[in-house]
């Protein structure tokens, strides 16, 4: 089974950020809101069934563990990218002061100020690597902790089913099913119940 990937990837966005510390970024509109639906009971499991799936992205969505790893990861880009935005906020004041002020000053404190620019700008460069590296550092082993916890569950709900096969859905590029072999849900459930944690 290939690896689940927790979250949808994400953009990082922080080779934007000197372009938002400029303009600012524009305001979301509010969120539309469907009217609630119960959702629909699922179908039951075909008796006989020896094949089955499940979506490992969507277990990775709906379950606790999932969302509160999506929750870490998003935690870090947001960090990632309000530091980003404060050294580009930094930047261009200096590329500002150059520009405005550069006629005037002495070539000694021009020559200082260009300095720093290129400082604060091969340190914006390497910032944006380190911060995807470390990005990309969480998402692994988040990813792997996931699966670590996930894959023995489906092993043990696929022996409970006695199943030959239990395949990942989007790997198998499945085209049609009944919709009783999906056991998506019932993984979630498993794995929520494998990890809760206790009550106090």
């Amino acid at each position: 089974m290939k690896g689940v990937v927790i979250m949808a990837p994400l953009a990082v966005l922080l080779g934007a950020a000197p372009a938002l510390a400029q303009a600012g970024a524009p305001a979301a509109p509010p969120p539309r809101t469907a009217p609630a639906q119960a959702a629909p009971a699922p179908a039951a499991f075909p008796a006989g069934a020896r094949i089955a799936f499940v979506n490992l992205q969507a277990i990775a969505q709906l379950s606790a563990e999932g969302k509160a790893a999506s929750a870490q990861v998003n935690a870090l880009v947001q960090k990632k990218q309000s530091e980003g935005a404060e050294k580009a906020k930094a930047l261009a004041a200096n590329q500002q002061k150059l520009e405005t002020g550069g006629a005037v000053m002495t070539e000694q404190a021009r020559a200082d100020l260009t300095r720093e620019i290129d400082r604060q700008q091969r340190e914006g460069e390497r910032f944006n690597q380190d911060a995807q590296a470390e990005i990309t550092d969480l998402q692994q082993r988040l990813q792997d902790d996931f699966q670590r916890k996930l894959f023995p569950l489906l092993e043990q709900m696929a022996r409970e089913k006695g199943l030959y096969a239990l395949i990942s859905q989007q790997d198998a590029g499945v085209i049609w099913f009944d919709p009783g072999i999906d056991l998506t849900a019932d993984a979630v459930r498993l794995l929520d119940a494998a990890t809760a944690k206790p009550k106090q």
